[in-house]
């Protein structure tokens, strides 16, 4: 399948996975991390359980959105991720379909207060 058949197929993506490859737009990160950064950017919406994490991790190394890499000094186990070209193209097909709605939904608001 090629990447744009792939994207429409795949959005919207779920609250958490927008979030996991969202920590992940800077830089790499170790799961525990991962967790820490989902809640503090969902103000503590969102918790992930390890178990819920990893299950994610499976599955967006699969589709190629996440890739392992090597951390230098991480503990024995430990496994860090980043973002794939495609992980970083579907994050940011979310953002914008996200973007589009809010400006709507504003928009529409605005309209009928008139």
């Amino acid at each position: 399948m090629n990447l744009w058949a792939l994207m429409f197929s795949t959005t919207p993506l779920s609250e958490a996975t927008f979030y996991i490859l969202l920590s992940l737009a800077p830089g790499p990160k170790h799961g525990y991390a991962i967790i820490q950064e989902v809640e503090s950017l969902s103000n503590r919406r969102i918790r992930l359980s390890t178990g819920t994490l990893f299950g994610a991790i499976k599955r967006l190394l699969a589709d190629g959105w996440i890739e392992p890499v090597e951390a230098e000094r991480a503990p024995r186990g430990r496994k860090s991720y980043r973002l794939t070209a495609d992980g970083r193209t579907m994050m940011m097909t979310e953002y914008r379909r996200l973007r589009t709605l809010a400006d709507l939904a504003a928009r529409h608001l605005n309209e009928s207060r008139d």
